[in-house]
């Protein structure tokens, strides 16, 4: 199946979305208080999300109201954007010239 023009691609949804969360106020600051992989367990959560009524997994690592899965595209978006954060977490944690 062929890209169909005029639907935005996967990394740009990606993109968006993590552009959206730092919007709200999900910067590097508070992403860098996740060390024990709360942004990985909460991509995955998403990950398996398949609808908007999907329930809060036990796996969640916040609180019920953050909990928000919408249609399933949008879902692999917030995951991809977390697995993002996640990244660029780590990559502020490593030691200066440390790859």
């Amino acid at each position: 199946m062929a890209y169909k023009p005029g639907k935005r691609s996967g990394w740009g949804r990606i993109a968006d979305e993590r552009v959206h969360q730092l919007d709200i106020g999900y910067d590097a600051c508070g992403d860098d208080r996740y060390t024990c992989d709360e942004l990985v367990r909460a991509a995955d959560c998403y990950l398996n999300a398949e609808g908007p009524d999907a329930p809060m997994p036990g796996s969640w690592p916040w609180s019920w109201e953050t909990w928000n899965p919408q249609d399933r595209i949008s879902n692999l978006a917030r995951a991809g954007a977390l697995i993002a954060a996640e990244i660029d977490r780590r990559q502020r944690a490593e030691p200066e010239g440390s790859e």
